[in-house]
């Protein structure tokens, strides 16, 4: 199948008809009905039926259809490229960051910064480390924030601020007067766990370091964001062991934090490319990032 060939046949299965493609693609009839043809000339099978009026797809184009996907997938990520080399640098940052750094971390540092720079426009945008750091490369994102090093030679790693992270309870769970105070290990032992899903970052770290609780905490719960954690928390289904930046944001009329012991340290990253040196202004949103981050965190240090 030719290019052309695959743009027609995902506009029609978008549409479900030859007069929705050509008003998708913005071309004649006549002109749908030419390319299709042709196509199905080419494959040598029928990619359409026409059942009750309506065009359904052959089996054979549902099996056709996943790597046509695959390809479509690939052609709209050359698309993106292209604009994202086409934007004239210095007058908008792009800036992406995991959901826990998104809500806490993002608003008043941005705040913050377009007011010394009201000229140059900012976009925002929220993603799982694992897509911040395709978005890095493949240039639509100029920086990333995340609570993970990333492992690839594209890619490079500036320290922002330190923390640890730390338990959330139910309001009442613990006793009033260990609020705030250190949570030994032991104490997560057969305790009802929100647990995080294996594609977090730091979900291995978290397991190594519950292997030595016994018993070990009764997960019974697990979610992909540590935000979910928290609101799993609040409604009283269990503690939670998340980062800091997400725990500040509970309530403190229904929920309590402790730091662990021993502590389980973490570190907020901001991500650039590597064979890019950030532009001057980029420099100082960092600084503006590192230091109100580390302005929460020591929230946390009693």
């Amino acid at each position: 199948m030719r290019l052309r060939h695959i743009e027609i046949f995902q506009a029609i299965r978008q549409t479900g008809s030859v007069s929705g493609a050509a008003q998708l693609l913005h071309v004649s009839q006549p002109a749908v009905s030419k390319v299709l043809q042709h196509a199905e000339q080419q494959l040598g099978f029928p990619l359409f039926l026409r059942v009750r009026g309506k065009l359904q797809p052959t089996p054979e184009a549902l099996e056709l259809e996943r790597e046509v996907d695959k390809v479509t997938e690939s052609l709209q990520g050359v698309r993106r490229l292209a604009q994202s080399l086409r934007r004239e640098p210095g007058h908008s940052v792009r800036i992406g960051a995991i959901p826990a750094l998104a809500l806490s971390l993002l608003p008043p540092a941005i705040n913050e910064w377009t007011q010394r720079y009201p000229e140059i426009a900012c976009e925002l945008s929220s993603a799982h480390s694992r897509e911040l750091m395709q978005n890095l490369l493949m240039r639509e994102v100029d920086v990333a924030l995340t609570l993970q090093a990333p492992d690839h030679p594209g890619l490079k790693a500036q320290p922002l601020a330190s923390g640890m992270l730390v338990a959330l309870a139910p309001k009442g769970y613990w006793a009033d007067d260990t609020h705030g105070k250190p949570l030994p290990l032991i104490e997560l032992a057969g305790a009802p766990l929100i647990g995080l899903s294996s594609a977090d970052p730091l979900a291995a770290r978290l397991d190594s370091y519950l292997e030595a609780v016994d018993p070990p905490p009764k997960v019974r719960i697990a979610v992909q964001t540590y935000s979910l954690a928290r609101a799993m928390v609040e409604s009283g289904a269990g503690l939670a062991v998340i980062d800091p930046f997400t725990a500040l944001g509970a309530s403190p009329a229904t929920t309590a934090i402790r730091p662990l012991a021993p502590a389980l340290p973490i570190t907020l990253y901001a991500v650039t490319r590597a064979d890019e040196p950030p532009p001057h202004t980029l420099s100082d949103l960092l600084q503006v990032f590192s230091r109100r981050a580390q302005a929460q965190l020591d929230r946390l240090i009693l």
